[in-house]
Formats: C-alpha cells, structure tokens, sequence
C-alpha cells in the first residue's frame, strides 16, 4: 500500500490523496534524456510513472498472444482470419522489439547493471533479457532460416517466459511481508485477502480468473462439433489441467481457513468453510470431473460435463455485487415471498381456467393443468412463444386480461430488488461515512484506517466524486458538531468524555492562537499588574510561549 501522511484535520482530506491515486511523479525535466526515460518508463521506485502501467500492458498482450497460438489451432476459426492473426503476431512482435530496445538503451541506467563496467553487455545476458530476446527470435528466424511453421509456433510459447518480469518482483514483496511466517499463514495470505498477500494475492487471484474464463470457453467450444472433432484431446488435456488447478485451491482454502477469524477450530472450522456458499461452488467447479472418472463403469455421467459451467460462479468470490444481492434478498425475503405467493396463486388459477376453457377445443395443446401452467407462466410474463394460444372467444379474452395483470404482478420483484439494492449501497455507503468520521476522531488516519477506507470504496464501487461528497458531508458535520461543542453548557460538556476532549483541544487551540497574535510583553505587563493572573495561570502562559517561540 501507498504511504501516505497522517491527516491531522479531517478539513485536510483529499479523495485522491485517500484513494492514493493522486501520487504524481516528480521528476525534474532537467534530468539528462536517458535518466529521464528510465524514470518515466522503468524506474520501479519512482510512485505515479508509468512503469506499472506498462507492466501491466505488456502483461496482457503476452495472455492475448497465448490465446491466439490456441486459436490458430483450429482451422475453422484461423483460416478465414489468417490475416488478422499476422497482423496480430506483427503487432506484438513490434512492441516487444521497442521494450527489448528501450530496456538495452537505459541498461545504464538500471540499478541492477549501472555499476557494471559494460552495463548493455550485461543487461544482455540477464536472464530478463534472454526471455525478452527468445519472445521475439522466432518471428525473425522465420526470415533466415527454412524452420517448419509448427515448430515455430511453439518456439511462440517462450513468450510467457516474460511474465516473470512481472511476478518475481511479486514474489519477492510476498516473501518479505510474510518473513517469520508460518507455511500455513503463507498459504493464507496467499487465498484470502489480507494485509500480508500484496501483489502476490492479486496474481493468484487474477490466474484462478483467467482458468475459469479459459475453462468456460472450452466448454462452450466442445459443443461446436467442427472445433472439438480437431482439437478434442487438447480439450481433455486442458480440462485436467483446470481442474487440477481448481483441486489445488480449494484444498489450500481448506487447509488454510484456520486463520481467518471465526474458523479457527481444526474441524469444525474446516467443515464451517466448505460448506459456505463460495466453497461449496469451489467443490462443483472439480465434482463432475471426478465422478466421472471414478463412475464411468458404472453410470453413463456425460450429461455432467455440463455443469463444468458452474465454474463461472468462482468469479463471484472476487465480485462484492453478489454479497450485497444476497444482503437485499434476505431483508426484503418477506415482501417477495408474498409476491410470489400471489405470482404462484394467479398461475394456478389461470392455468386451471386455461383448461376449463380451452380443452375441449384443444385437447392436444391445454392437455391437463400442468400443460396450462406453461402457457400461464409464459402469458403472465409477456413473452408468449404461441406455441400454445387459446382459440375460444372466453379464453383469448382471459389472456387479454392475463397478459395486463402479468405486467404489474411480475414487475413487483424486479422493482423490490432494484430499489432494496439501491437501498443497501446507500445504507452501506453512509456506514462507511460513519466509520470514517470515528475514525478521524483520534485526528489523523493511520494505515489500517487508509487500507479499510480504500477496500471499502472498492467494494462499494464509490468513484472519486462520491469520495468527494462524502469528505464534505463529514466536513460539514465535524464542523456542525465543534459549533455545537463551542455553544454547549460546560456541565452538558462533561458529561460527555469525547465531547471534553475536543472541548478541551478547541480552549488549547484558542490559547495557541492568542499567544501568537497578542504582544507578549504587553500582555504580561498588563497581567502583571494588580495580580490579574495567579502564578499557575502566569506559568501557563509562559509554557505556550516558550513552546510557540520554540
């Protein structure tokens, strides 16, 4: 996390300066050229230039790259766009060569290689460097050298190699936030959020997303029979690496839970995480590869490969929305069970009209009233498929009055959890208000403080204007409630311990600021005379200036 000042006076905050997204980089434009592009560009200890910014930029373009070396596997889809896909591979190639070029122009400049008598000679060597020059030698060996195109395509694959620009550095912060640590607690501030996990934590976080997302499309793209009859063993093969994956979280998140509050207990803890929601879908993302594995000789479990798609819900542990939808249903769950008790009340009715009517005239389609819900449920939702419609006078004028009364009955649950969800953002975001103004009770933030604040905001999706608005209602109130402490009774003060710290702070104040506006010498001359201040009182006075003078 960013340092940053302690805020003395809640007056002070900035929402920039809260959120650390208003550090900007101080670099004199007097620096020599070399030394002022490896500051801008690479210089790792430089806050707000634009070295994280290119790290991360480079790092998706060599995830892109992985993606279209799959891709190009499959004739269906790299056929009709070869173009584009060289034109792709150019691309990169092209913004590799300019970052293996810049990083050799500003070796000298590196603190790695500065004191090194041939600093470009010894960046060049650096394993950094060898894993940059390898990302683009095949593309130019291409020219040189008759190499057979698939080959080549899988020299394409030391371009991942230059992910470890990005995540031996991590590994390092993680390494010495949790020096003295044991395995365990490693292994937490590895899976859960915490103050200990840094970048690696986000790392870890972004590869089990970037798994669900590469998983999910191969589900999708095994149904397409012209894509899995050309590339079905590489789907399988990437199925077990997904789910080894996934086997290997979940058990580390098992292991570890014992560190997080309220799951210390070795058994019971363990059980009380793995059956929380989030665990439990955990467990559906590796389920169906196992059992059919271990019960393919026993039942015929193909159908269960459709619910590998249940991997797509590991994405809600890293999104807050679900928390906060699960919150709205269960305080508003008495308002939409009625709701729905009316909804499942005037289906049946309906339903059972529906056969009443139409039966006769359509015993193939209003067969019984199970067949009449369908058609009830998909009127009352005005989307009406018309594979079933009534065809007597009665019944067209029942479904007239069925599709108006659907409009409003099915509308009642969307409207309740819209303005719930709008409700408890508001709710939660004047709880963070409320947090902050006590924790600036004390006068300044510290870094926990900070560090709560900016996961709280995260959380809540707050922009920097609703930061904004909310330092200036607080604003507002600190200064409505020093009004209200400078009016109040003395004894009403005292009664209120808080209320007499800051009363007491608000008298010290004055007391600075009229030592420093009034003439000493005067002032003591006229308290001097006819003994208008006690010696305590006098000795007082004396301590504030000698401090102020100080």
């Amino acid at each position: 996390m960013e340092e940053i000042k302690k805020v003395p006076r809640i007056i002070d905050l900035d929402a920039k300066t809260l959120m650390g997204q208003d550090v900007e980089a101080n670099i004199s434009p007097d620096l020599p050229r070399r030394q002022w592009m490896y500051a801008w560009l690479l210089d790792p200890t430089v806050e707000g230039n634009y070295q994280k910014t290119l790290d991360k930029w480079i790092g998706l373009l060599i995830v892109a790259n992985l993606f279209t070396l799959v891709f190009e596997h499959v004739p269906a889809i790299y056929e009709p766009y070869k173009h584009w896909f060289h034109i792709f591979d150019v691309f990169s190639v092209t913004v590799f060569v300019i970052e293996y070029l810049t990083r050799l122009y500003l070796a000298p400049e590196d603190f790695e290689f500065k004191k090194r008598k041939m600093p470009r000679l010894a960046y060049i060597f650096s394993p950094f460097a060898i894993i940059d020059f390898l990302a683009v030698a095949p593309f130019f060996l291409q020219a040189f050298i008759p190499v057979d195109l698939r080959a080549l395509r899988t020299l394409r694959l030391l371009r991942i190699l230059k992910l470890f620009r990005i995540v031996i550095p991590a590994i390092k912060e993680y390494k010495e936030l949790n020096k003295n640590r044991t395995f365990r607690q490693k292994i937490h501030a590895l899976v859960f959020p915490s103050a200990y996990g840094g970048t690696m934590q986000t790392i870890f976080d972004a590869f089990i997303g970037l798994w669900v997302m590469i998983s999910v499309l191969a589900v999708v793209l095994e149904s397409v029979h012209s894509v899995s009859y050309v590339i079905n063993i590489e789907f399988v093969i990437l199925d077990a690496l997904a789910v080894g994956i996934f086997t290997v979280e979940y058990m580390m998140r098992l292991y570890a839970c014992v560190e997080e509050p309220g799951y210390k207990n070795a058994i019971s803890g363990r059980f009380k995480q793995a059956s929380t929601p989030a665990t439990v879908i955990d467990l559906l993302a590796i389920l169906p590869f196992f059992l059919e594995v271990f019960l393919t000789t026993v039942l015929d479990l193909r159908f269960l490969r459709v619910f590998r798609l249940a991997r797509l819900l590991k994405l809600t542990r890293q999104s807050d929305a679900t928390e906060i939808l699960g919150k709205v249903i269960v305080r508003e769950w008495p308002v939409m069970s009625a709701s729905a008790f009316v909804m499942l009340l005037l289906v049946v009715l309906t339903a059972s009209l529906g056969y009443l009517f139409e039966h006769e005239a359509q015993p193939d389609k209003f067969e019984n009233i199970p067949t009449a819900i369908y058609w009830a449920v998909i009127t009352l939702a005005s989307v009406g498929y018309g594979d079933i419609s009534p065809v007597t006078p009665i019944g067209r004028a029942m479904t007239i009055v069925l599709a108006l009364i659907g409009i409003g009955i099915f509308a009642i649950p969307a409207a309740l959890l819209s303005s719930a969800f709008s409700d408890q953002l508001i709710k939660e975001r004047d709880a963070l208000k409320a947090q902050m103004m006590q924790m600036m009770r004390d006068g300044h933030l510290d870094d926990a403080e900070i560090n709560h604040i900016r996961q709280e905001a995260k959380r809540l999706h707050l922009t920097i204007e609703e930061i904004n608005s909310i330092l200036e209602a607080l604003i507002k109130e600190d200064e409505d409630n020093k009004h209200k402490m400078a009016t109040m009774p003395v004894h009403l003060v005292a009664e209120r311990p808080d209320h007499a710290v800051e009363r007491f702070k608000a008298l010290l104040g004055e007391m600075h600021q009229l030592a420093m506006m009034t003439d000493a010498d005067k002032f003591e001359s006229v308290a001097k005379n006819n003994d208008r201040l006690t010696a305590s009182e006098f000795a007082i006075w004396q301590q504030i200036q000698q401090r102020h003078r100080s």
